[in-house]
């Protein structure tokens, strides 16, 4: 762990209790949530430094900030902007972003902007794409935002390290002339929900996961802070009307953790995904979260009124006895509001969006297999045999389909993420379309077992990283790059 070594700066907010003061007016024939619904769980917006319509230009400073998690206590987080999560910075497609880039941290740092379409050159991944941003200097990333959906942004250098110790923060993309737009008022109010983890001792101090999780044994299960976070915050409350629905747009931001969520009562519709919506609502008892992914899910809240229910993480398995004897955790609470039952005069829509499966009846193969090595002691973990540190770019044109076949040799499950681009799911035994498309950019590979995907490269040559998203995974070796020319 990086010792802390700058100025402490700023505090995080605490919870806010359920109120119980009437609800304002209904606004376009649609009652408003419970006053201050979401104050226990908002994100901070940078200042916009450009008035002109479809650009976004801010000041981005990775720093050591004080932050309030657990009770009484102060703890010398790693920041964007002084706070965690850092900013989240809202957009509509095609606008310009330009961000600023300041390191006053005690390290080299990046930023690297997860899941957004963007040039290679501002993909944030040092000694491919751009040399590493030193203490005390600075890096201009400007690109646009060709799609709409949830992404995020967080370090490259020393990823596992720097994202645990609270280096993430979201970006929001809308697309106001989309036909979806239409629907917004069925899915709900919106909630920004960064799902994370972080080390403490109980004074708040950052422990150092590297002297209290077994080492190289810590890495290869892949470490995981002991206290959640949602937006920086541990255990907060919002509020609801019971029936009135809500729109949770979900973000695992944690380097380990894989997040599964329940409501006791209630289901969540799963409407969105990494690239955003999918073709219909799918129904769902708990969501599944992997590092690096999103979830876009509508809660339709059913409770007694007056009552408060928790959201809890539910131990997930992914391999090598990651959940056993491992109790759920109450995540945070929903807070019912007094006000009678709403029932919603709409259904969620049955399709929400047209995905073509990609053409592959003359897409190229390419085969990935995911593995590692402790025979030394050591744990290295490698890409077709070889960890990153060693390995050659893999060549790839542009303009080109290609189906991934992704082998996982390990009792361990790996969220499997490819930079820069989206790619679709398919049939893990016939390698087949599947019949309801996605869009991933962050694709959990089982232990033991073998998925397939279909990418296809758009006009944008340069680097491009793939990797394991538990974060000690990859920082142990199990990244690698594809070469895209022209």
């Amino acid at each position: 762990m990086l010792a802390a070594a700058a100025a402490l700066c700023g505090c995080g907010a605490g919870m806010r209790p359920m109120t119980s003061v009437e609800p304002p007016p209904p606004s376009n024939g649609r009652p408003a949530q419970p006053d201050g619904w979401d104050r226990a769980v908002t994100l901070q917006t940078p200042q916009d430094l450009d008035p002109t319509p479809n650009v976004v230009e801010f000041d981005l400073d990775a720093q050591v900030g004080a932050q309030t998690f657990l009770p009484g206590t102060t703890t010398p987080a790693w920041t964007y902007n002084g706070v965690v999560p850092g900013p989240l910075i809202r957009a509509h497609v095609g606008d310009k972003i330009i961000a600023h880039f300041t390191n006053h941290l005690p390290a080299d740092s990046t930023v690297h902007w997860h899941g957004i379409r963007l040039p290679s050159n501002m993909d944030g991944v040092p000694g491919h794409t751009q040399p590493p941003v030193h203490p005390g200097g600075s890096f201009d990333y400007v690109f646009n935002v060709p799609d709409p959906g949830l992404f995020w942004y967080h370090p490259h250098v020393d990823s596992a390290a720097q994202v645990g110790d609270g280096l993430y923060g979201a970006i929001l993309v809308e697309d106001p002339a989309s036909p979806d737009a239409s629907q917004a008022a069925t899915f709900g109010d919106d909630l920004v929900l960064m799902l994370s983890d972080i080390d403490l001792r109980p004074d708040g101090s950052l422990l150092d996961p590297m002297s209290t999780s077994g080492g190289g044994f810590g890495t290869l299960f892949g470490r995981e802070g002991n206290t959640l976070l949602v937006n920086g915050q541990v255990k907060p409350t919002i509020e609801a009307r019971v029936g009135l629905r809500q729109r949770w747009r979900i973000v695992n931001t944690a380097k380990s953790r894989y997040y599964q969520l329940a409501l006791d009562g209630n289901t969540f519709t799963l409407i969105g995904v990494d690239g955003g919506f999918i073709p219909a609502p799918i129904d769902k008892q708990m969501i599944v979260v992997v590092p690096g992914g999103r979830a876009d899910v509508i809660v339709e809240p059913k409770g007694t009124p007056g009552t408060t229910v928790p959201v809890k993480w539910i131990p997930y398995d992914r391999g090598y006895g990651t959940a056993y004897m491992i109790p759920p955790e109450e995540l945070f609470y929903v807070a019912f509001s007094s006000d009678a039952p709403y029932v919603e005069p709409n259904a969620v829509p049955a399709a929400l969006r047209t995905i073509e499966p990609l053409d592959t009846s003359t897409s190229l193969s390419r085969s990935i297999t995911l593995g590692g090595d402790t025979s030394t002691g050591d744990v290295v973990l490698t890409i077709n045999g070889v960890p990153a540190a060693m390995a050659e770019a893999m060549p790839a044109k542009v303009g080109t389909t290609e189906v991934w076949t992704v082998k996982n040799t390990m009792q361990f499950d790996h969220p499997f993420h490819v930079h820069g681009f989206f790619f679709q799911p398919l049939d893990s035994v016939t390698g087949a379309a599947l019949p309801a498309p996605q869009w991933l950019d962050t694709y959990n590979v089982p232990q033991m077992q073998t998925v397939q995907f279909a990418i296809k490269y758009d006009d944008r040559p340069g680097m491009w990283m793939f990797h394991c998203h538990i974060l000690d995974h990859a920082d142990a070796g199990m990244m690698g790059m594809l070469q895209l020319s022209e």
